[in-house]
């Protein structure tokens, strides 16, 4: 049987559609809680790697002393061949552990949906082939700000910061959230506190529209998913 490691950061932020996908594929997901206290493995005995989002810096290792065994894993798993694919977060972790760095975005939060903006290159990549212009979940205020090496821009948010990025044959990063779904994202917005310039009624109007899309939203969360199982 096929074996996923899932590093989940916080209880609001969970696997949703790319589990769901997975687990009616067959594939055995074991889900490690880090927030918990449950040990992050040295290495990777799975058949891939994925690693969630969370409400934290990638660099934030003295409040979450879990974050730096997480991007020994993250390169324990990209030189052994493994699939891995991080997710906002576990975007910036896989950026940051093979040498990449990540800042708080100078243009502020980005929230709600926008369009999944390919380049040529994503257009065509294994992962994202057939998405561009879907309406993708954000919730981030950091951003990555330099790639590593060998790194390559699949899509460019509205901001112009990476949305996503390939970092190897089989390694991905999204800074998007094709497993969110609007009962998770509603968990978000019921905390949300405006900051800068953004609107008082937010947090009303990006979960309306998120709601208004599920449809669209849970065929690109398991159009990602299927794609991964393909790696």
């Amino acid at each position: 049987m096929t074996r996923y490691l899932i590093v989940q950061h916080e209880p609001e932020a969970p696997a949703g559609w790319l589990g769901e996908r997975w687990e009616a594929q067959g594939i055995e997901l074991d889900v490690v809680r880090p927030d918990l206290g449950e040990p992050i493995p040295e290495a990777l005995t799975h058949d891939a790697l994925v690693v969630l989002g969370g409400p934290m810096n990638a660099n934030e290792d003295d409040a979450f002393p879990w974050l730096a065994p997480t991007r020994e894993l993250i390169r324990s798993a990209v030189a052994d061949g493994k699939p891995t694919l991080g997710v906002c977060l576990g975007h910036q972790l896989v950026n940051v552990a093979l040498g990449g760095e990540v800042v708080v975005n100078p243009n502020g939060r980005l929230v709600g949906l926008n369009p999944l903006s390919l380049s040529d290159v994503g257009e065509v990549d294994p992962l994202l082939a057939g998405l561009s212009g879907r309406d993708v979940v954000h919730y981030n205020g950091d951003v990555v700000s330099r790639l590593p090496e060998g790194a390559t821009v699949l899509a460019t948010s509205p901001d112009g910061s990476a949305q996503a990025v390939r970092y190897g044959p089989r390694v991905w990063g999204v800074q998007f959230h094709p497993e969110t779904t609007p009962e998770v994202f509603a968990d978000w917005m019921s905390t949300f506190v405006p900051e800068g310039d953004e609107p008082l009624d937010g947090a009303q109007t990006w979960l309306a529209e998120v709601q208004s899309r599920r449809e669209s939203l849970q065929a690109t969360g398991y159009a990602v998913a299927n794609a991964f199982t393909r790696a």
